[in-house]
């Protein structure tokens, strides 16, 4: 077995064994409390340039197989497990997780303590990180780790985007068209989409509003994605566009994000973020509270009990989490615009937050 090493910017010093591929690699540090979707994890393209550490002990069990990829590749920069299974076991598998790892070149580490790594990183908040099996010395590694660049001001969201305008057709029976901002889009949104009759073209990042508008579309979403929102200027001018236009639109995480900093509101990077599949989020319109799944490290800055006016009218906030009081959503109540901070579309689950997308639809057949 190959040694290797991970360390964390403050100098935080952990040993392990290479897992996947053998090299190096630098990214952010951050956790996700996820007991299953692993796969679902590597492939969000929300994950580009953190090494993910998986608070669960056991990873791999269930292998890996061709249906569960949220894209078409890996994301994750590394990944930090405790005990990979020796042989996964799942009808559904058609290969070993580590031997996935290794063919897309996605360096990790396993035979870590991840619950010490996750309580420092809890106290100290997502830091950058390197892990390396081919320079085991701490020192060398935590140079090249201080020299990397931070994720506040990361403008990512390019680098994750579809290069061309794709569709993903309804199943069954036509009902509506949505224009959606790929930022970093999972594959799960379309089918969620699709299963209610929409028709989804998907536009890259750089899209504009005339080519939006070019498929005649009675709606327009934008994905989630990674990076600092603060850096996504252009997409905040295009969501612009789309509510000056009346246009309906639904924005999940780093679209929500977007549709923030449309509205007037700031943002701002969470001490050690939002990722797993158990978050408490009350839906203040409902009353009810949703289990969830998250990915996120920035947050918009909105007041959680009052009605705000903006250049569209007024909005208010629409989902709070209950571990943090973190805005996880926003509602606009004269402009037929919402959003999500977590994923509604979670694979594999939980599932509370389906319901969002037949809010999405509702909304459009009101403005229809």
């Amino acid at each position: 077995m190959t040694k290797a090493i991970l360390v964390l910017e403050d100098g935080r010093t952990f040993s392990g064994t290479a897992y996947g591929a053998v090299g190096e690699t630098f990214g952010e540090a951050v956790f996700t409390t996820g007991m299953t979707g692993y796969q679902e994890t590597l492939t969000d393209p929300s994950y580009h340039k953190q090494v993910v550490v998986q608070t669960a002990p056991q990873i791999g069990n269930t292998g890996v197989n061709e249906e569960d990829d949220e894209s078409s590749r890996i994301w994750v920069a590394g990944y930090v497990v405790r005990d990979p299974a020796r042989r996964p076991s799942n009808w559904r598998s058609t290969g070993d997780l580590g031997e996935r790892l290794a063919a897309e070149g996605i360096v990790g580490i396993s035979g870590v303590d991840t619950r010490a790594l996750t309580r420092h990183l809890r106290s100290r908040g997502a830091m950058r990180v390197g892990i390396s099996s081919v320079d085991l010395d701490p020192q060398s590694l935590l140079a090249r780790v201080q020299a990397q660049p931070q994720m506040v001001g990361a403008d990512l969201s390019a680098e994750v985007s579809t290069p061309s305008r794709y569709t993903v057709d309804s199943v069954g029976e036509h009902r509506y068209t949505v224009a959606a901002l790929d930022l970093g889009i999972k594959r799960n949104v379309t089918r969620r989409l699709a299963s209610r009759g929409v028709t989804t073209h998907v536009f890259p990042a750089s899209a504009t509003i005339d080519d939006l508008l070019a498929v005649s579309p009675d709606a327009v979403f934008f994905s989630p994605g990674p990076g600092d929102p603060a850096t996504a200027d252009g997409p905040v001018a295009l969501a612009r566009e789309v509510m000056r236009r009346e246009k309906p639109l639904f924005g999940i995480c780093f679209g929500s994000q977007i549709l923030g900093r449309a509205l007037g509101f700031g943002t701002y990077k969470l001490g050690y973020g939002h990722r797993g599949i158990n978050q408490p989020v009350l839906d203040k319109t409902t009353g009810k509270v949703e289990v969830t799944s998250h990915n996120h490290g920035f947050a918009v800055d909105a007041p959680l009990n009052k009605v705000i006016d903006t250049d569209f009218g007024a909005v208010e906030v629409s989902h709070v989490c209950l571990n943090d009081d973190v805005v996880e959503g926003l509602r606009g109540i004269e402009v037929p615009a919402f959003t999500v901070q977590y994923h509604p579309e979670a694979a594999a689950g939980p599932h509370d937050a389906d319901y969002l997308f037949d809010r999405f639809v509702e909304l459009v057949e009101k403005k229809g």
